[in-house]
């Protein structure tokens, strides 16, 4: 799938004061983003607080967002959960245009077996209408997708066509790259491993940070994607305290802050995720001055 290779962003979801989404402002962010050379859009993952969100908010996120995108980038739908049954009714009632694939993470919670995981994944496939990328982020699930299922997933299941993997692992990376199907996607979920991940294979970054900056990780993943990696590592570095800083008091809050101070939107969020503290809201403002 070439639509999902170079930069991709995990779009936040924008509140209002009285916790209603803004959509107003998740306009202005998804243009932003495309005018910006972002390569494609994640609607409604873990950045986007699809947790706290009801089915309803959910369903109207994602038309929101197909209508305004308008078929300019590719679309990307996060539908995932620790209940395969549940998980399989979302994926067969999705019905929004505009898609190309559906993230899903991994089990949380459980913690299940390899095997567990991967028959959660074999029923997800079976039921889906839409390619499936993986999801490995096992500092939230408490369990990492091994290289082992998900090689065996990939080479059984067609519509498995990629990995996103935040699990920092390069002896993981490296076996998946190793043993995979020519045409499955290793996908970065980290920003500060961007340029590595790409040196050794992947095909781009599902990122956090380029909420607030889509040109430079836009330009990271472009530079790695023409073999610079010299000069993408040079904006990989210029972003690493603002990225650090993302993840201190958890994610969406320090990016939310960021485009905040940006004049994009404000920092509301639903609990339990609550607002930076202001120790960290001055480390932000110092580390963008230097952007």
């Amino acid at each position: 799938m070439n639509e999902l290779h170079g930069a991709g962003v995990a779009l936040i979801t924008p509140f209002n004061a009285d916790g209603s989404v803004d959509f107003e402002t998740l306009a202005q962010l998804i243009d932003f983003q495309i005018a910006a050379g972002i390569n494609y859009l994640v609607s409604l993952g873990t950045t986007g607080e699809v947790a706290t969100l009801s089915k309803e908010e959910r369903k109207r996120v994602w038309e929101f967002t197909s209508k305004q995108v308008n078929a300019r980038v590719p679309l990307v739908a996060g539908i995932g959960g620790n209940n395969t049954l549940e998980v399989v009714a979302q994926i067969q009632e999705f019905n929004v245009p505009g898609y190309c694939a559906i993230l899903s993470v991994s089990p949380y919670y459980s913690k299940p077996t390899q095997e567990g995981i991967y028959q959660h994944y074999k029923a997800i496939a079976t039921a889906s209408p839409l390619p499936i990328i993986l999801y490995n982020v096992p500092g939230r699930t408490g369990t990492s997708i091994s290289p082992e299922t998900t090689i065996r997933l990939a080479k059984e299941f067609a519509n498995i066509v990629g990995t996103k993997e935040a699990s920092g692992n390069f002896a993981q990376f490296n076996k998946i790259l190793r043993d995979k199907p020519a045409d499955f996607l290793l996908i970065s979920g980290d920003d500060p491993i961007i340029v590595p991940m790409m040196a050794i294979g992947a095909v781009g970054v599902i990122s956090v940070i380029g909420n607030a900056y889509p040109a430079e990780v836009a330009n990271i993943t472009a530079l790695c994607a023409a073999n610079k990696y010299q000069e993408a590592s040079a904006i990989q570095a210029s972003l690493l305290d603002l990225i650090d800083l993302c993840f201190v008091e958890a994610n969406p809050c320090g990016v939310k802050y960021i485009l905040q101070e940006k004049g994009l939107g404000n920092d509301n969020l639903r609990l339990p995720l609550t607002p930076i503290s202001p120790n960290t809201q001055q480390a932000i403002q110092e580390a963008m001055k230097s952007l």
